[in-house]
């Protein structure tokens, strides 16, 4: 027997014309390229994006069709993501961080027909626009003056002479749910990236998800500043879950470095924001560094690396900020888990209550999780055994774009099929997961697994120290043993020996660094996230000192 409910399709334009119809009056703010500061409301993104809408259908753009994005978070690009999605085609994001040889493979292999860009990355675009041959035209982030003369690239037009002429009045058509609405690739540290593609029901069932108390608690009452690249894992759902709960939200164009986040914290009045750790370190180091405090600032997202507790404990006692750890990856849309208490933790010491807070946390209803050996049974949830960590759920990737190669799913004793994600984790009698290593990038030293994570956190802790990357050199005896790698902060200073000191009583002596190598900087990837690899190609000549 069948429910006797009414049949409606979960569509990304749901949200939109909920918003619109409910929240109208609720801005949206963005700092644009150009510098200046753009107001509008929900009613106006709603109007914008059937302007996208239509113009696409006017194009004659098929179904599921794929539009190209080189941009930076504000109104445009929220504008497209729902213009797009939609009218029944994907929006496709593109990390501009990425070498232009990348990004034309990945313009390459996914035919986009449309590729919109902010005017910052006009020279990536001037680069490979020759190389892409399936774009049929290219769009200009701007006004119609700010179109430069002669920008070698047939065709260009400004996003706003683009959607001038086309009415604001549009009916979104209605699909199956599972049709494609977006597409973001790997970040392909190993070969080529690999397209993971959401469907109008992932993206709705996870922007619901990160909504929940447990997780991101997202209110109509929220200021919500989305720090994190609307091309990374769009934004970690926020574009979505923003219009679902009617938050207003606040987009910082491409100004990420510290003084420029912390202006429209202040300005806007922020509540909640997202981000990866380096942009957080940079917007502690100006208030830091400028006695600085915030005045609506609650509680922020971290996530994309492992947050170091120090940093938590940082913006929780010195400015009262709470900081929900996540993990999440692009194959799960990205969420997965967000660490936040349970009633039975309220009442214990602070130092218990930190120790719970530095773990990935509990998986949200829509993840199902667990940890595996090596011969793939089921690990105990300890807090102490380590496993590979697999997941599964409505919104965790099935299958990549085009099904290149065999598909990435497991099957456990039951038949059911898990994600295999890479990461090595406990988790506890609870159910908080923690992250120990990437399966990669895991050391182990005479039979037994050291964290490279915890190494780094501990080395984050040092009151000098800005950033930490722990790798495993080759050693004779013990097969593999850990080296820190170190950037200082500006103007400080710590010896070696001082900040292996610092080791003692932290963890056990045979996991404390064989060596301490300073550097200038930590090598990032296109998503902030530590590239270890660049780290051992830098260093290929190092030889541990316990080994000579």
């Amino acid at each position: 027997m069948l429910g006797l409910m009414q049949n409606q399709q979960l569509l990304t334009s749901n949200l939109l014309e909920f918003a619109e119809r409910y929240h109208r009056d609720t801005e949206i703010v963005s700092r644009r390229v150009e510098g200046d500061i753009h107001r509008y409301t929900y009613a106006d993104f709603a109007r914008r994006a059937r302007q996208v809408a239509g113009t696409l259908d006017a194009m004659g753009l098929a179904p599921s069709t794929r539009v190209a994005t080189l941009a930076w978070n504000g109104y445009r690009h929220l504008e497209l993501y729902y213009g797009v999605g939609g009218s029944g085609r994907v929006i496709h994001t593109v990390n501009p961080r990425l070498h232009p040889d990348q990004i034309a493979w990945i313009v390459n292999h996914a035919e986009d027909e449309v590729l919109c860009f902010d005017m910052s990355f006009l020279p990536i675009v001037q680069a490979v626009h020759a190389r892409c041959p399936t774009v049929r035209q290219w769009v200009a982030l701007c006004d119609a003056d700010k179109l430069p003369a002669d920008s070698g690239i047939p065709g260009l037009v400004s996003y706003e002479n683009w959607i001038a002429s086309t009415p604001t009045s549009y009916t979104w058509p209605q699909f199956d749910e599972n049709t494609a609405c977006g597409m973001c690739y790997t970040s392909g540290t190993t070969g080529n990236p690999k397209a993971v593609l959401y469907s109008h029901r992932s993206t709705t069932l996870h922007a619901y998800g990160a909504s929940l108390p447990d997780v991101m608690d997202i209110s109509s009452r929220d200021v919500v500043l989305p720090v994190v690249p609307m091309f990374h894992v769009n934004a970690w759902g926020l574009p979505y879950s923003g219009p679902l709960n009617g938050a207003k939200l606040v987009f910082p164009g491409p100004g990420l470095d510290g003084k420029s986040v912390y202006e429209l914290i202040e300005s806007e009045k922020v509540t909640f924001a997202a981000g990866v750790p380096t942009v957080w370190q940079m917007l502690l180091n100006h208030v830091q560094t400028q006695g600085l405090k915030f005045s609506t600032f609650k509680r922020t997202v971290i996530g994309g690396s492992a947050c170091p507790p120090a940093m938590i404990k940082t913006f929780q006692d010195d400015y009262g900020v709470t900081v929900l750890h996540a993990w999440g990856m692009t194959e799960l849309s990205p969420l997965g888990t967000v660490c936040t208490l349970k009633n039975k933790h309220l009442g214990l010491p602070a130092e218990e209550q930190a120790k719970l807070l530095a773990k990935q946390g509990r998986v949200i209803f829509g993840v199902d999780m667990k940890i595996v050996g090596d011969n793939g049974e089921d690990q105990p949830w300890d807090g102490k055994t380590y496993g590979d960590l697999l997941v599964r759920g409505p919104w965790t990737v099935g299958n990549y774009y085009r099904n290149e190669g065999s598909s990435p799913l497991v099957k456990d004793a039951q038949g059911r099929e898990w994600f295999p994600t890479g990461d090595v984790a406990t988790i506890d009698a609870d159910g908080f997961m923690h992250i120990t290593d990437r399966s990669k990038d895991v050391i182990k030293s005479g039979g037994e697994w050291i964290s490279s994570i915890d190494i780094e956190n501990i080395a984050m802790a040092h009151p000098a120290v800005a950033m930490a990357a722990c790798v495993g050199m080759p050693h004779p005896k013990w097969d593999e043993r850990p080296v820190v790698f170190v950037a200082l902060k500006p103007g400080q200073s710590v010896s070696k020996e001082a900040l292996l000191a610092f080791y003692q009583g932290k963890t056990a002596k045979w996991q404390i660094p064989d060596d301490v190598v300073f550097v200038e900087s930590i090598p990032l990837g296109a998503t902030g996230k530590m590239l270890k690899t660049r780290l051992r190609e830098q260093h290929a000549g190092y030889v541990l000192p316990t080994a000579i």
